[in-house]
């Protein structure tokens, strides 16, 4: 059997979270090295995980269990692929919405401004556009109002003049070269944090990581059983805003809708209302935990 690739964060407070039973159907949407994975299959009994990845490396490391069907495609497409199987509810769906610690161990890749590769990013190598054809094709202000949304950066305005400039004599083809360009416009102190931004909002764009996490999160409320369980761990605030608020109202907004009574009406109920996140043993034992931000909810 295939060794998970990464150590998946959370892991207890995720599998108590889904309160997996036997006979249970459970979706991780996001299978990636089959951490999480393998944990909900130890808990599950005779029952079924459906595991969606649309990157090529989590489909080499699927594991062999008769329990798991592996679908290498976008969870924002697990509606339809469940119905191949004739379901239509199941009992729980976990997602670890985090990039997985071996992508961005991987140069070629281009997650990570710590190596030199080349500037791609595409989850689904499929994909058409990667992130050297954005920094290169996006005009000023699309890629400025990219950079300040996704990767909350301050002086964007700045950061793409600076991309402008450079490629208009040379086309941006690698991480180090974005890396030189976004490091000139780094507060030194830091530095590192502006650059995993910088990164982080060409990842986003690239993967359209906000489009498909609404349209997820409206599928699973679909998807779920009345009391299945939500379980998501998030790693930054633009993503966690997003599940946070679906989670309270039944909306992206956070707009809570209220009875006669001022009771607060929404389709789930949240079974932590404060955020989990890692304990000082998990923080020395996998870095990866330092920004994880867990959430539980159960449909009504």
């Amino acid at each position: 059997m295939t060794q998970a690739y990464h150590i998946p964060v959370l892991a207890e407070e995720s599998i108590l979270g889904l309160n997996l039973q036997p006979n249970h159907d459970v979706i991780d949407a996001t299978y990636g090295g089959g951490g999480h994975s393998r944990l909900i299959l130890d808990n599950l009994g005779a029952g079924r995980l459906f595991a969606f990845d649309q990157d090529e490396d989590a489909a080499g490391n699927a594991i062999e269990d008769d329990r798991l069907f592996f679908i290498r495609h976008n969870f924002r497409y697990a509606k339809n692929f469940l119905r191949h199987y004739n379901v239509k509810q199941v009992d729980g769906v976990f997602a670890d919405l985090g990039v997985s610690s071996h992508d961005f161990d991987v140069p070629e890749r281009g997650f990570s401004f710590r190596f030199d590769g080349n500037l791609d990013m595409r989850m689904n190598q499929d994909a058409s556009i990667d992130a050297s054809q954005i920094v290169n094709d996006y005009s000023e202000d699309k890629l400025r109002t990219m950079f300040r949304m996704y990767g909350e950066i301050k002086n964007a305005g700045r950061l793409v003049s600076e991309i402008i400039k450079y490629r208009n004599t040379k086309a941006i083809k690698t991480t180090t070269q974005l890396k030189e360009i976004a490091s000139a416009c780094a507060p030194k102190a830091i530095e590192n944090k502006y650059l995993a931004q910088v990164f982080q909002a060409l990842r986003i764009e690239v993967n359209e990581e906000m489009e498909v996490l609404r349209e997820f999160l409206e599928a699973s409320l679909d998807l779920l059983k009345p009391g299945g369980r939500l379980v998501i761990l998030t790693y930054h605030s633009l993503e966690d805003r997003i599940c946070k608020n679906f989670m309270r109202a039944g909306n992206f907004e956070g707009k809570v809708d209220k009875d006669f009574y001022g009771n607060i009406t929404s389709p789930f109920k949240l079974i932590n209302r404060k955020v989990i996140i890692a304990g000082q043993d998990e923080l020395k034992a996998n870095t990866r935990s330092r920004s994880a931000k867990l959430r539980i909810a159960e449909k009504i």
